[in-house]
């Protein structure tokens, strides 16, 4: 048994081995016909396989929390459950549409696109997770360095493209421009995932150069999903009344 073992481990059937030591060990392959041992290993493998993919594909999304859509609480009636359970299947990335993420700061929109992020990772979706300034602050440098259009290439392949916190500064020329190329090459084509605290009704102002502005929210909003979430900051809810009066009293001083 010893060397069926290691040569699993050498076929790199690690999952299958496992589960052979365990079910030895256990002494549950006594209870187990041939066919319900085979079919018990194969599983095993495809498990093993299965969750080595999904933690690649996270790992590759780069989220900034790691959060699922089981995770979400809808009591508080912040957001629509059967509008999110209904995006949950992702078929709205089969549709190749949008969706747009708005409500104040702190109220959970990150968590709840990278929640929709996480559930597109577990279909081998490819998705990246990227904060606005930092793409915009990224791509600029590729364009300085030569690496520009390749970089551009592989967010057109995403699956799935989450842009957070977008708006919190209005748009330079260069930044517009980016933009202006990531959507144009993903559209019709994948789907994009926006989050901000501006209304979209204010987005011209914050894009800039109306003509650029018309082109970019025409392929952004035109088929997207709108999720307006609403009530406080989850953040300032978690401060203890009196860490927040500390914190307070810190920033009079």
């Amino acid at each position: 048994m010893n060397e069926i073992l290691t040569k699993m481990r050498q076929m790199r059937l690690t999952g299958m081995a496992r589960a052979l030591q365990l079910t030895i060990e256990s002494g549950k392959n006594e209870k187990y016909t041939p066919d319900e041992m085979i079919t018990h290993l194969i599983e095993s493998e495809w498990d093993e396989r299965y969750n080595r993919k999904l933690d690649r594909t996270i790992q590759a999304a780069r989220f900034r929390y790691k959060s699922s859509i089981e995770e979400l609480t809808f009591e508080d009636k912040r957001i629509d459950k059967n509008q999110v359970l209904r995006l949950a299947d992702c078929d709205f990335i089969k549709r190749k549409e949008n969706i747009i993420i708005t409500g104040s700061t702190g109220i959970g929109k990150s968590y709840l696109a990278s929640a929709i992020g996480h559930q597109a990772c577990s279909l081998a979706l490819r998705v990246l997770y990227q904060h606005s300034t930092k793409l915009f602050a990224r791509m600029k440098i590729a364009k300085a360095d030569g690496s520009y259009l390749r970089e551009l290439a592989k967010i057109e392949k995403l699956h799935l493209l989450i842009i957070d916190d977008f708006g919190i500064q209005p748009l330079d020329a260069q930044s517009r421009s980016v933009l202006m190329e990531i959507i144009e090459d993903r559209h019709g084509k994948s789907s994009t995932i926006i989050t901000s605290q501006v209304p979209v009704s204010k987005w011209h102002e914050i894009i800039g150069e109306q003509t650029m502005a018309d082109a970019i929210l025409d392929r952004i909003v035109h088929d997207s999903h709108r999720i307006e979430m609403k009530g406080d900051s989850l953040r300032k809810k978690r401060i203890p009344k009196n860490e927040e009066e500390i914190d307070l009293q810190n920033l009079k001083n």
